[in-house]
């Protein structure tokens, strides 16, 4: 996705995969004024369109059925509505209408949460969750130093409630909103660890995650994993990088993997570590237009090094921009499983009072002209990993990247 800031930059929304209980502002809906900004957005307020697929539309749209629906929630809802409500409504209703995922308006609170997740830092409890085999929430782990972890959350624990509010039927996706809050403020976990319930209360803090970790392996391979391409991530990956060269690494492992994606601008940096000036990273869309092609900067200093990027069904956006730009211009093979297949690109609009619509404004392409939205990413090698593999410290497919840079 992209962003228009004082320069457009990308950014993806998270997807599948585990995620990082990481609390940031409430996104709580009420269900009447979704309804009818849902109903409202099917076309009843005025809006521009800038992109001449939608030239047809006419500049200004009927409001009198707007007013019917108003008039009738005036007079006979019986609870309090405020103005700010049904406007923030009619403007998620709006977005919402395009059945696009990927184009959503956020008020003035759900920007600033938007915003600071870019910068790779939260307002949470600091806790890894993932699905177990019998579909509960479980902790996969607390990060150190974390309120979660300084609580005493611990891996396999079992979230059965949040609030009070049973997990059963939760998404992970739904649990992470439910247990996220302004910093500060407590969240109260009822959790199972073995046959024992326990309730923990944690208070939420600001939580900074570095996007880039790196080490070098048995055999001199370097590693690099990259968690989401933020505002840290060019640096630390150029740092990386710097630190694999002066050990003279014979290979490297780029781990992509539950990467929901990020900045464009990081990605073209982090893919330009490996490619040759003016390569071409991906093209931009829009219909059958070209708008944009983004080619390698010329910072290479992992050119020639043989690579293999992991990838899986959480690797999205940003990830797959890197790992087609990398394989595509035969840098890298790539291992894992099927990636997410998200090939939009967004931009922010800065609205009044600290608004934004992030709108689905073009498609990229990979350097081979392939899309892959709704598609994603063929492994070279496709490597699975199990849930019981990853309890017992188990990595088949960062072993099958050793086997390969082995023998290169």
């Amino acid at each position: 996705m992209k962003v228009q800031k004082a320069k457009r930059h990308a950014l993806s929304k998270w997807l599948k995969g585990p995620k990082l209980v990481i609390v940031v502002a409430s996104l709580v809906a009420i269900v009447a004024i979704f309804i009818l900004g849902v109903n409202v957005g099917n076309g009843n307020i005025d809006i521009h369109f800038g992109n001449s697929q939608n030239s047809q539309l006419p500049d200004q749209l009927n409001y009198s059925s707007v007013n019917q629906v108003y008039q009738a929630l005036k007079s006979q809802y019986d609870g309090k509505i405020t103005t700010t409500q049904l406007l923030d409504g009619l403007k998620t209703g709006l977005a919402n209408s395009l059945n696009d995922p990927y184009t959503e308006y956020f008020n003035p609170a759900q920007a600033k949460a938007f915003n600071s997740e870019l910068q790779g830092s939260f307002s949470g409890i600091g806790a890894e969750l993932g699905e177990n085999s019998s579909n509960e929430i479980e902790v996969i782990a607390p990060l150190a130093g974390t309120p979660a972890a300084k609580a005493g959350l611990q891996p396999q624990d079992i979230i059965v409630s949040v609030n009070g509010v049973n997990t059963t039927s939760m998404s992970i996706d739904q649990a992470v909103d439910d247990i996220r809050g302004p910093q500060g403020t407590k969240v109260t976990l009822q959790i199972v660890r073995g046959q024992t319930p326990m309730t923990l209360t944690i208070t939420r803090e600001t939580i900074t995650i570095p996007s880039v970790n790196s080490k070098i392996l048995p055999g001199n391979i370097g590693y690099m994993q990259i968690t989401q391409f933020t505002d840290d991530t060019s640096t630390l990956a150029q740092q990386a990088a710097q630190k694999f060269k002066l050990a003279g690494v014979k290979g490297i492992i780029l781990d992509l993997r539950d990467n929901p994606g990020g900045e464009v601008d990081a990605a073209v940096n982090v893919s330009s570590l490996w490619l040759e000036a003016d390569q071409t990273i991906m093209v931009e869309k829009t219909g059958n237009t070209v708008v944009q092609t983004y080619t390698a900067t010329g910072n290479d200093p992992l050119q020639g090094i043989p690579t293999v990027v992991l990838v899986n069904s959480g690797s999205a956006s940003a990830s797959e921009i890197t790992a087609s730009a990398i394989h595509d211009n035969h840098d890298g093979y790539i291992i894992g499983t099927q990636s997410y297949g998200k090939g939009v690109v967004q931009q922010i609009d800065n609205l009044s009072s600290g608004a934004e619509l992030k709108v689905t404004i073009a498609h990229w392409y990979r350097p081979d002209g392939k899309s892959i939205n709704h598609i994603g990413i063929t492994p070279d090698k496709v490597v699975t990993i199990t849930q019981a593999q990853i309890k017992a410290g188990q990595d088949p497919q960062e072993d099958a990247a050793i086997t390969y840079l082995q023998s290169q």
